[in-house]
C-alpha cells in the first residue's frame, strides 16, 4: 500500500489530493516508519487547511509524537481528537495514554481523570482494566494518598483471572508500601505485613531481583542480618547489575563492622554505576570512619559530581571542613560502627545507605543513580535495571524531567521516620531517595528509591509486566538522545524487549483510521537498537531538518482561527426551519458538542500581543479610583471604567468608607461569636518574599507553589491567627533587643536577612474558600453587602450569574478568607473567565500581580514548561520570566477597605502582607466582551477535559427567557448559541427514536441545577442519559451520549430522560430577538 501511494505520489508531480499524505502515514504508522510517517502527516497538514476535522490524522500525529516522548504536542494532538471527535473509536486508547503522560508530567490529578475514563470504556485498549487499575491505585499512593492506595491494590487482587505479573508487581507495592509509610501502623506489624506482602510476591514471582531487593531491606531493618544477605544475594544472582543492591550490601557490611568487605560492596556500586551518589557518599563516609580523610574527600567530591547530588552545598562544606583538618584529628569524629562524622543542624532527612552513609540499613532507600539529565537518554536500561516505583509504563522524557531532584518521591519520603542509629546527621546533604525525583520522572535503573510501582526489568518477564508478555530477551538496548516509548507494533526479534517498564504502554498500534481496528499483541521496545531513532532534532530521519520541530513550528505558527462567528447578517432560520433540516441527521447528535460553530477548529491559547512592549511599560501604572462619598460610588462612570477591557483591573480605593460599610461584621472576633464551628478550608503553604517562590531548599526560583489542602473550624483558625500575630510581636520585640546591642553591626543583619530569604522557610497556614452563602447563618453580614452599587453586588439583574438559576458557591455567592501574613492565592483566572470583586475587611494590607487577559497564553506556555496545569495546578509566576517574555504585571496594596476589581480574564496572583480578611465573589457584567470570553473558556476547559462550573448552555437559556438585549455582538452570540444546542437536542431525539429508544418526560424543578456528566463532566442539557438502576432508585447519575455509548453501545443500560418540551425550546428561541434600546 505505502509503495502503491508513492508511486500515486511520483506521478501526480505535484498536484496531489492532501488525503494521500494521511493514508500514507497511517500505513507507514503501522509498518513503525515513524520518520516517514511523521513526514506524509506533515504534507498533509501543510495541504489540508481545515486538518483538525480529520479525527484520525490528529490521532495518527499524536501516536507519532507520543513515540519520539514529544509528551506536550502528543497531549495536544490527542486531546483535539476528543474534542473533534468524543465518540472517536480509540478514545480510550487517548485516555490511556493522556493518562501515562500526565503521569511522567506529574500532573496526577490529570492523570487520574484520563485512567478513569478509560477504565469505564468497554471498548478494548492496549492495557487490561486491572492494569489501569494498578495506574490508578499507584497515583494514589505517589500522591501520598495512602489508605487509598493500599485500599485499591488490595481490591485489585481480589479481581479475577488476575495476571501473575500484575499479581506480584502489586504484592511487592504493598509489601513496600508497609515498609516505608508510617500511617499503616506501628513498626513491627508494618514490618511483619511488608515480608508477608513480599513473600507472597516471590510466590507468583520468584525471578524478581527488585523483591528480593526489597525482602532484604525489610529483614536488615528488624536485625536479621543473615536473612538480608540471602535476600540480597538472590537480587544479585537474579538482577545481576544493580548498583542499589551492592550499595545496601555495603551498609550491612558497615553495620556488621565489616568495613572492608563495606568497601567491596561499595566499589562494586560505583563500577555499576559512577554516578551514584549514594555509594560515593556512604564511601567517603567509610574512609572518614577508617581516618582516610584524603581517600574520603575523592568520594565526596565524586558524589558532588554526580547528576543526582542535589545539594552540593553541604557536600563542599564537609570537604572544606576535611581539607582543613589534620589528618589525626578526624579519626575522633567516627565512631567504632562507622557512624557519620558530621554534625547535625537539625533533623536528618537522610537515610543510611541512601546517602548519609549512615549505618543502620532500616532507612535505606537507594537512590536512582542513573538520574537522566534534562533531555539525555536513559543510559541504563539494561537487565539489572530494578525500578520499583516510577512511572509505570513511562519513563523520563526531555519534557518531563525538572531539573534538580526536587520532586519528593512520595512512597519514600516517609523514610525519614527510620532514623539512623548514628549519633550525628548532616542537615542538607542530598539523601539520594528523599530527593529523587517524583517516581514519574526517575531513572528506572534505580527503583528502590521509588515505590515498586514500576516493573523491574531485572526480570525479563517483569519488564513486560502490564502487557501480560513474557521474553527472556532483554537487551541493554539505549537511544542518543530520546528516550522513545513506542506506541508500536513490534514486529521484530532479538533485544526487542522492553527495557523498562515502558512496555506497559507498548502498543500495538492501531490503524488511526478511525473506522479500522488493528490489533497485534506484541510488545513494544523501548529505547531497542533497532528502533531507528536518533535524536528528537530529527537527525537519521528521513529529511534532514527535524521533521518534529518542522512540524510543531507549522501547527504553532498557524494563525489562530476566529473563535466567536462574527456574523454579518444577524438573519437566523426559525426553529422549524432549523428542526425541518435536523431530520435524519444521524446518531451522534451530541458529538462535536462546541457552543460555538457547527465546525470550528479546536481552540487554542493566544500568542503574546504584537508589537511587544518596550521594558519600560512592563510595570504600568494600576488603574485606581478614589471615593469621596456614596454619589461617587454610584456614578455611572464608574461601572463603565471597571468593565473597559482596557483596564484588566480596577482599585476603586475608600469604598467602604465612601459608603461606610461594616467591615467588622467580617472580623474575625464577629466570625467566631456568629459560627465559630463554620468550617474553613486551610492551605499550607510555606512563607516567602511576595515577588520570589523558591523550591523548598531555598536553591533556585520555581514556578510550582506549595499549597496542600486541609480543613479546620473558624474557631480553631481564628485561634492560629492570634497566635500567629502574637508570636510575631514577640519576634519583633526580641529583634530590637538585638538590634539596640548590635547596632553598629549593620551588614551581618542585612546579611541574615539575605539568607532568612532562602530557606529552609517558615510554614504558614491560610485559611481559604470559607461559604458565607447561608442567609441564615450569615444574614448581617450579605445584607451590609446590599449597600454597594448595583454592578458590583452578589445579585443583580445585570450580573449573568444571577440568571443561572441555582447557587455556584463562590461565585454567585460569597466567599471568606483568613489570612496572616504570606498567605498566597496562587496564580489564576476566575472560573469560566468572569470578573471578580474582593474587599479587604482588614487590618492588615494584601499585595496584588496582575498581568491582561491577552497574556494568559504566555503564561499558559510556561506552565507547561514547568509540568504544570494552568487551569488546576498551583503556580506563582518568576517575574523575571515574565519580564523577559515582554509580559506587563500590574502591581499594587490593597488596603483595608478598598475594593479590587479583577476584569474578565484578568489573570492575578495575591499575597497577604499583615494579617486580614477578604472576602469576594464573581460578576458577569452584561457585555459581549464577558459572554465572549466565558465561551471561549468553556470550550478550551472542554478541551483540557476540566469541568466548566459555569453551565454556560443552561445559563444561555436563561438569559434569551429572562432578558432582552440591544447589543448587536453580544445578540448574535447568544442566538448562535442557542440555534446550535436546538439543532443537537433535535438531532439527538431523531437518532434515538429511529433506533427504537423511548425518550421519557422527565422535566425540571425549580432552582434545579444544569446537569453534568458524572464521567467526563461536560454540561448536558435537555436529555440525559440515566443508568436503569440510577433511574429506579431516582439517584438520577447522569451521563452524557458519548460516555453512555461507550460503557453500553446500543444504551440498553440507559433510559433517556427529556427536561425541556421542544416546543417550549422552540419558543424562548423564536422570541429573543434583537430590541432597540429605546425600546428597553
Amino acid at each position: 500500500a505505502v509503495r502503491c501511494y508513492e508511486s500515486l505520489i511520483l506521478k501526480a508531480e505535484g498536484k496531489v489530493e492532501s488525503d494521500f499524505f494521511c493514508q500514507l502515514g497511517h500505513f507507514n504508522l503501522l509498518l513503525e516508519d515513524y520518520p516517514k510517517a511523521l513526514s506524509a502527516y506533515q504534507r498533509y497538514y501543510s495541504l489540508q487547511s481545515d486538518y483538525w476535522k480529520n479525527a484520525a490524522f490528529l490521532y495518527g500525529l499524536g501516536l507519532v509524537y507520543f513515540h519520539y516522548n514529544a509528551f506536550q504536542w502528543a497531549i495536544k494532538a490527542f486531546q483535539e481528537v476528543l474534542y473533534v471527535d468524543p465518540s472517536f473509536c480509540r478514545a480510550k486508547e487517548i485516555h490511556l495514554r493522556l493518562g501515562l503522560m500526565f503521569k511522567v508530567n506529574t500532573d496526577y490529578e490529570s492523570s487520574l481523570k484520563h485512567f478513569q475514563l478509560a477504565l469505564v470504556d468497554c471498548n478494548p485498549c492496549t492495557l487490561s482494566n486491572a492494569e489501569i487499575q494498578f495506574h490508578i491505585a499507584h497515583l494514589y499512593e505517589t500522591q501520598r494518598k495512602y489508605h487509598s492506595a493500599k485500599e485499591a491494590y488490595e481490591q485489585l487482587l481480589q479481581a479475577e483471572n488476575l495476571s501473575v505479573q500484575v499479581k506480584a508487581t502489586v504484592l511487592q507495592q504493598l509489601g513496600w508500601m508497609h515498609h516505608t509509610v508510617d500511617l499503616l501502623g506501628d513498626k513491627a506489624t508494618k514490618e511483619s505485613f511488608a515480608i508477608q506482602y513480599l513473600q507472597k510476591s516471590l510466590e507468583a514471582d520468584p525471578n524478581s531481583g527488585q523483591s528480593w531487593y526489597f525482602l532484604g531491606r525489610c529483614y536488615s531493618s528488624i536485625g536479621k542480618v543473615q536473612d538480608a544477605f540471602i535476600s540480597y544475594r538472590q537480587s544479585i544472582d537474579k538482577s545481576e547489575a544493580s548498583a542499589d543492591t551492592w550499595c545496601s550490601i555495603g551498609v550491612l557490611y558497615q553495620q556488621q563492622n565489616q568495613p572492608m568487605d563495606a568497601l567491596q560492596a561499595y566499589i562494586c556500586a560505583v563500577q555499576l554505576d559512577h554516578g551514584h551518589a549514594a555509594a560515593w557518599m556512604d564511601l567517603g563516609t567509610l574512609y572518614e570512619s577508617c581516618n582516610q580523610p584524603q581517600d574520603a574527600i575523592k568520594c565526596y567530591l565524586n558524589a558532588s559530581r554526580s547528576k543526582n547530588c542535589s545539594n552540593t552545598s553541604a557536600l563542599a562544606a564537609r570537604i572544606k571542613y576535611l581539607q582543613g583538618l589534620h589528618k589525626g584529628q578526624s579519626s575522633h569524629l567516627a565512631g567504632p560502627n562507622g557512624e557519620r562524622p558530621l554534625s547535625s543542624t537539625g533533623p536528618s532527612q537522610h537515610l543510611q545507605a541512601a546517602g548519609s552513609g549512615i549505618q543502620n540499613q532500616n532507612g535505606h532507600p537507594s537512590l536512582p543513580s542513573n538520574s537522566v539529565t534534562q533531555g539525555a537518554a536513559l543510559n541504563h536500561l539494561s537487565s539489572h535495571t530494578a525500578t520499583s516505583g516510577g512511572q509505570q509504563g513511562i519513563t523520563l522524557t526531555k519534557e518531563s524531567k525538572p531539573s534538580g531532584n526536587t520532586l519528593m518521591v512520595p512512597e519514600t519520603s516517609r523514610h525519614s521516620g527510620e532514623t539512623p542509629n548514628s549519633t550525628a546527621n548532616v542537615e542538607g546533604l542530598p539523601n539520594h531517595v528523599h530527593q529523587v525525583m517524583a517516581d514519574a520522572v526517575c531513572s528506572p535503573s534505580h527503583g528502590d528509591s521509588k515505590s515498586p510501582g514500576l516493573l523491574s526489568s531485572d526480570n525479563p518477564q517483569l519488564s513486560a509486566l502490564l502487557m501480560g508478555k513474557a521474553n527472556n530477551n532483554v537487551g541493554p538496548g539505549t537511544c542518543d538522545k530520546v528516550n522513545n516509548i513506542h506506541p508500536t507494533v513490534h514486529t521484530k526479534t532479538d533485544n526487542s524487549v522492553a527495557s523498562s517498564p515502558s512496555s506497559a504502554i507498548s502498543t500495538a498500534t492501531p490503524s488511526p483510521k478511525s473506522t479500522e481496528q488493528t490489533t497485534t499483541n506484541s510488545v513494544t521496545s523501548l529505547n531497542s537498537p533497532h528502533s531507528g531513532l536518533h535524536t528528537i532534532n530529527g537527525e537519521g530521519m528521513e529529511e534532514s531538518q527535524s521533521p518534529i520541530k518542522t512540524d510543531l513550528l507549522l501547527v504553532s505558527n498557524k494563525p489562530s482561527p476566529q473563535i466567536i462567528p462574527s456574523m454579518s447578517v444577524s438573519i437566523y432560520p426559525s426553529s422549524a426551519e432549523v428542526l425541518k433540516a435536523c431530520r435524519n441527521l444521524g446518531k451522534n447528535g451530541l458529538s462535536n458538542s462546541s457552543v460555538l460553530l457547527d465546525k470550528c477548529p479546536p481552540p487554542r491559547p493566544p500568542s503574546s500581543p504584537y508589537p511587544p512592549l518596550p521594558k519600560d511599560k512592563l510595570n504600568p501604572p494600576t488603574p485606581s479610583i478614589y471615593l469621596e462619598n456614596k454619589r461617587d460610588a454610584f456614578f455611572p462612570p464608574l461601572h463603565q471604567f471597571c468593565t473597559n477591557p482596557n483596564n484588566p483591573v480596577t482599585v476603586i480605593r475608600g469604598l467602604a468608607g465612601a459608603l461606610k460599610l461594616d467591615l467588622g461584621l467580617f472580623s474575625t472576633k464577629t466570625l467566631v461569636e456568629a459560627n465559630n464551628e463554620h468550617i474553613v478550608e486551610v492551605r499550607t503553604q510555606l512563607l516567602q518574599p511576595a515577588d520570589e517562590n523558591w523550591d523548598p531548599t531555598g536553591t533556585k526560583k520555581i514556578w510550582h507553589c506549595e499549597s496542600n489542602r486541609s480543613h479546620t473550624t473558624i474557631a480553631k483558625y481564628a485561634q492560629y491567627q492570634a497566635s500567629s500575630f502574637q508570636e510575631s510581636l514577640r519576634e519583633e520585640n526580641e529583634k530590637r533587643s538585638h538590634h539596640k546591642d548590635h547596632s553598629d553591626n549593620e551588614s551581618t543583619s542585612s546579611d541574615n536577612s539575605g539568607k532568612r530569604r532562602k530557606g529552609p522557610f517558615k510554614t504558614i497556614k491560610f485559611g481559604t474558600n470559607i461559604d458565607l452563602s447561608d442567609d441564615k447563618k450569615w444574614k448581617l453580614q450579605l445584607h451590609e453587602l446590599t449597600k454597594l452599587p448595583a454592578f458590583v453586588r452578589v445579585v443583580s439583574a445585570g450580573n449573568l450569574l444571577s440568571h443561572v438559576g441555582h447557587t455556584i458557591l463562590g461565585m454567585n455567592t460569597v466567599q471568606l478568607y483568613m489570612k496572616v501574613p504570606g498567605s498566597r492565592t496562587p496564580g489564576h483566572q476566575e472560573n469560566n473567565n468572569f470578573c471578580s470583586v474582593n474587599i479587604n475587611i482588614g487590618p492588615g494590607d494584601c499585595e496584588w500581580f496582575v498581568v491582561p487577559e491577552g497574556y494568559w497564553g504566555v503564561l499558559n506556555d510556561f506552565c507547561e514548561k514547568n509540568n504544570l496545569n494552568f487551569l488546576m495546578g498551583s503556580w506563582w509566576p518568576n517575574l523575571e520570566d515574565l519580564y523577559e517574555a515582554n509580559v506587563p504585571v500590574y502591581r499594587f496594596i490593597q488596603r483595608p477597605g478598598d475594593l479590587v476589581w479583577i476584569n474578565a480574564g484578568t489573570v492575578h496572583w495575591v499575597q497577604a502582607i499583615g494579617w486580614c480578611n477578604n472576602i469576594a465573589w464573581n460578576v458577569g457584567p452584561l457585555t459581549a466582551c464577558q459572554y465572549k470570553l466565558a465561551v471561549e473558556r468553556y470550550e478550551w476547559n472542554k478541551l483540557q477535559s476540566v469541568k466548566s462550573i459555569v453551565p454556560m448552555v443552561h445559563l444561555s437559556w436563561n438569559m434569551a427567557r429572562n432578558i432582552k438585549v440591544s447589543d448587536p455582538k453580544l445578540f448574535e452570540m447568544i442566538k448562535y448559541c442557542l440555534l446550535r444546542t436546538l439543532k443537537q437536542c433535535q438531532t439527538l431525539r431523531e437518532a434515538l427514536i429511529a433506533a427504537g429508544k423511548e425518550i421519557i418526560w422527565h422535566g425540571r424543578t425549580k432552582e434545579e441545577p444544569a446537569h453534568y456528566c458524572s464521567i467526563c463532566e461536560v454540561e448536558v442539557f435537555d436529555l440525559l442519559f440515566v443508568t436503569n438502576e440510577s433511574n429506579s432508585r431516582k439517584t438520577y447519575i447522569v451521563h452524557c451520549q458519548d460516555c453512555a455509548r461507550k460503557s453500553s453501545g446500543n444504551l440498553e443500560n440507559f433510559v433517556v430522560l427529556e427536561q425541556y418540551k421542544m416546543e417550549d425550546l422552540m419558543q424562548v428561541y423564536d422570541q429573543f430577538t434583537l430590541v432597540s434600546e429605546i425600546n428597553m
